[in-house]
């Protein structure tokens, strides 16, 4: 399963088949008269096609049905529950901390820096944190490691917080917490993970027989966007992501 997940990662980016479609287009370009030009004809749509994925309305629509699936609890429901559950997938390479001495936090930072302020307001709650080593060329370094530093340079009362290490998809995020928590985990927590991911998130905890409130967080989306809102970087990265998710819950339904 952790290889196909990084597998997923590889084919849910658009780049990669377009330099696909280009590459049999120039193995094209030393045959025949008739597919040379096949072959030119290609070479232009790809370029088409790659400028249309910079707008950013095409991946938003994809995205913004995961991240509306679950609304953000209120404050006050937030006291009702025992503690928060935080996935991995915030943290950047551990190299850069090594370099550093800093914690460097991603796109989805917001999965670090909520759940500290929930426990500022909320005394009771206990953080779980699961994240290990999610790459295929291992580092050494997990990402509860990092999370540990972070959270410690933050300020929290470590006594009540739990590192996961071992987890590298979602599905060993719920199964790893799960063990970790035994009986536990059917009291009522916070799952805190991107909007987008936690469709597919909150289906691997509940299969695990967890008691999950979703808290979704990092969205990337608004009510709406804007046509001329325009980036092909970015818009790459939206790309990925919601295919990514949106070929994750199919493969969750083929294999659970």
């Amino acid at each position: 399963m952790f290889v196909l997940s990084k597998l997923m990662s590889a084919i849910t980016q658009p780049m990669f088949w377009l330099a696909v479609w280009w590459c049999v287009a120039l193995g094209l370009l030393s045959g025949s008269a008739r597919w040379r030009r096949a072959a030119v004809r290609m070479l232009w749509s790809g370029l088409v096609v790659l400028g249309l994925l910079g707008f950013e309305a095409l991946p938003h629509a994809l995205l913004r049905p995961l991240e509306n699936r679950y609304p953000v609890p209120p404050p006050e429901a937030v006291g009702r529950h025992v503690g928060v559950i935080v996935l991995g997938g915030a943290l950047e390479h551990p190299g850069i901390s090594q370099a550093h001495g800093q914690v460097p936090l991603g796109q989805a930072a917001e999965r670090m820096s909520v759940p500290v302020g929930l426990m500022r307001q909320h005394s009771q709650l206990q953080l779980v944190f699961s994240g290990g080593e999610g790459r295929l060329l291992a580092t050494g370094v997990s990402e509860a490691e990092l999370a540990k530093a972070f959270y410690e340079q933050q300020g929290v009362d470590m006594r009540r917080v739990i590192l996961e290490s071992g987890s590298r998809t979602t599905r060993e995020n719920a199964l790893h917490v799960a063990a970790l928590l035994g009986k536990r985990c059917q009291e009522p927590w916070l799952l805190v993970t991107s909007a987008w991911h936690m469709p597919r998130s909150v289906l691997e905890f509940e299969a695990v027989g967890c008691q999950v409130t979703p808290y979704p967080v990092d969205f990337r989306t608004g009510d709406e966007t804007l046509w001329a809102e325009y980036s092909l970087a970015r818009s790459l990265l939206l790309w990925q992501t919601a295919l990514h998710e949106w070929l994750g819950l199919g493969v969750y339904r083929v294999t659970l």
